[in-house]
């Protein structure tokens, strides 16, 4: 055995002439680049969830905002709705019959319309076709024109009214005050019925 053999060493760890034995290196090295690996596995998939989560709080949200601006239909430019042309109340001439078996209605309705700014034609009882035979408020009976002007405007006055046609060819309108009349809508109410009757529709709003 050379002296320069370690001592405890032999086989093809010894040394002769200028043979050395190959030491093996130590397995530190390899853990090393193992564990660099692995870290750089790791680090790309952390990456790759960021970019996963970045996508699901802007990306996508971006995505629905553009589907929502698909969906929306543009609309022509909103324009506020003329309201209906009804006539005025001093353009309605009113004939106040009282179908009712208590007297006087007819006067005092009559009166208190005129304060209000319509026309009286004839007052009094109501025909016989009628005469306690109109169980509601009030009976509204005119020519078919009436039902696009005269009745709702004057149907603002008294709620709880019907409307019937006839075949006259003047243009005033019968108030035929039935058995459940009481007294006229009170003034500020009918008021505000009839300017929410004749104000223009509200404009249609374009989606965004």
């Amino acid at each position: 055995m050379s002296m320069l053999t370690p001592p405890g060493m032999g086989g093809k760890y010894r040394i002769t002439g200028d043979v050395y034995p190959r030491m093996r290196r130590p397995h530190r090295r390899r853990r090393i680049v193992l564990a660099s690996a692995a870290a750089v596995v790791v680090l790309g998939a952390a990456g790759w969830g960021t970019l996963q989560l970045v996508d699901v709080f802007s990306g996508d949200g971006t995505k629905t905002t553009a589907g929502k601006q698909a969906d929306c239909k543009p609309t022509p430019k909103a324009t506020t709705a003329p309201a209906a042309a009804f006539p005025k109340p001093a353009q309605i001439t009113v004939n106040v019959y009282n179908a009712t078996p208590r007297s006087g209605l007819a006067k005092t309705t009559a009166d208190e319309l005129k304060k209000r700014g319509f026309k009286i034609g004839k007052v009094g009882n109501a025909p016989t076709a009628y005469d306690k035979k109109v169980p509601g408020a009030g009976l509204l009976l005119g020519a078919p024109a009436a039902t696009k002007g005269a009745f709702p405007v004057l149907g603002t006055q008294l709620a709880g009214t019907t409307v019937k046609t006839d075949t006259r060819g003047t243009a005033d309108v019968d108030l035929i005050l039935g058995t459940a009349f009481k007294t006229l809508s009170p003034k500020a109410t009918a008021d505000a019925a009839l300017v929410a009757l004749t104000k223009p529709a509200p404009a249609v709003k374009p989606c965004r």
